[in-house]
C-alpha cells in the first residue's frame, strides 16, 4: 500500500451487492462453478455479509482472499455461509517487514486468524509473493510451517503492475526457489504433487509435513493453457487476464437493463493465449505493455 493511499472510488460506481449477485448468477447459468472474493480487501465491505450470504444461495464453491486483519469479526459468518476455503496473503513472516509492507502493527492479529481459521477446520493457503533482497530468505521459513501447520504455501513471481516498479531482477523464479528448496532438503524428502485441473500453482510435499507448499509461476513458467479464471472488478469490468490491459464494462450494461451474457462471451472469446499478449520475458520488461494496467490493490473482484 502507498504511504499516501490510492484515490477511493466513488460508492456509486461499485457494484452493490444486488448488482453481484444478479452478474454471479448469469456466470453461473454459464458454467462457472467456483466464485472467489478477492481484493484488496473483500471484508472491508460493510456488505460483506450480505454478499456471501446471497452468493451462498448458488450452486458453486464459494472462498475468499483475504490479508487477515478482519477474520475473527468475520469467521461466524464465514462459518454460517460454508465458506470453507481461505487465501491468506502473507508476504513474511518478520514483523518489521510486515509494517513496512502494510504501513500497520497487525502482524500478530493476522497470526492469531490463521490459527483461529485452522482452530476452526477451513481450508487456508497463504499466499506470499516473494521478492528480492525482501523476502527470498524466508522461503524455508515459510516451507517449515507447513511441518506443524495443515496449510499449502503459495509462492509467487513478482509481476509487473501499474505502480509497483516491476524490475525482473526483483523477480524470485520458480528454478530459483526450487533450487533453494533442493538445498536445504534431502531429495527423497521433496514430493511433486499431482498438478490440479486447471492448476495455478505446481504444488511439492516435504515427507512427514502436515501441509505442502507450491509455486505460482507467472513469468517463468506460465499456466495459460490451463487457466479458466476470469476476474470481475469491484466497479463490474471483466478482466481476461490479470495482465491484461483491457477490460469488459458489465456494470453498465447491467444497469441499463441490456443482458450481458454475449459481453461475457466476447471478453472470454478474447482472452490471449499467453499472459495477454506478453508472450516472452522480455516483452514483459517493456513497461509500454502494462503501465495503463490498474495496480493490483486497485483491482479487486
Amino acid at each position: 500500500m502507498p504511504a499516501d493511499g490510492i484515490a477511493l472510488s466513488p460508492k456509486t460506481s461499485l457494484m452493490t451487492a444486488d448488482e453481484i449477485f444478479a452478474i454471479a448468477q448469469t456466470f453461473v447459468k454459464n458454467g462457472v462453478d467456483k466464485i472467489r472474493l478477492t481484493g484488496g480487501e473483500p471484508l472491508l465491505r460493510k456488505d460483506f455479509p450480505e454478499i456471501v450470504s446471497k452468493l451462498a444461495e448458488l450452486e458453486i464453491s464459494l472462498s475468499i482472499t483475504t490479508n487477515g486483519i478482519l477474520i475473527d469479526r468475520h469467521i461466524e459468518v464465514l462459518k454460517q455461509f460454508k465458506v470453507k476455503k481461505i487465501n491468506l496473503s502473507l508476504d513474511t513472516l518478520i514483523s518489521s517487514k510486515f509494517h513496512s509492507i502494510t504501513l500497520r502493527n497487525q502482524f500478530e492479529k493476522v497470526i492469531d486468524n490463521l490459527h483461529l481459521l485452522l482452530n476452526n477446520d477451513f481450508e487456508v493457503k497463504v499466499n506470499v509473493v516473494l521478492m528480492k533482497g525482501f523476502n527470498d530468505n524466508e522461503i524455508i521459513d515459510f516451507i517449515k510451517l507447513t511441518q506443524f501447520l495443515p496449510i499449502s504455501v503459495r509462492f509467487i513471481e513478482f509481476m509487473p503492475f501499474a505502480g509497483n516498479e516491476w524490475d525482473r531482477s526483483k523477480m524470485v523464479s520458480q528454478n530459483e526457489i526450487l533450487s533453494l528448496v533442493e538445498n536445504s532438503f534431502a531429495e527423497d524428502e521433496i514430493k511433486k504433487l499431482e498438478d490440479e485441473k486447471n492448476f495455478t500453482a505446481r504444488v511439492y510435499k516435504i515427507k512427514n509435513f502436515q501441509g505442502n507448499f507450491g509455486i505460482i509461476s507467472s513469468i517463468t513458467n506460465p499456466f495459460c493453457d490451463s487457466c479458466n479464471r476470469i476476474r470481475l472488478t469491484a466497479d463490474g469490468k471483466i478482466k481476461n487476464c490479470l495482465f491484461s490491459n483491457s477490460e469488459t464494462d458489465l456494470l453498465k450494461a447491467l444497469r441499463n437493463g441490456e443482458s450481458i451474457t454475449n459481453l461475457i462471451s466476447e471478453s472470454i472469446q478474447n482472452k490471449k493465449k499467453v499472459r495477454a499478449g506478453m508472450v516472452t520475458i522480455d516483452e514483459m520488461d517493456d513497461p509500454k505493455k502494462h503501465f495503463d494496467n490498474r495496480s493490483m490493490i486497485a483491482i479487486g473482484g
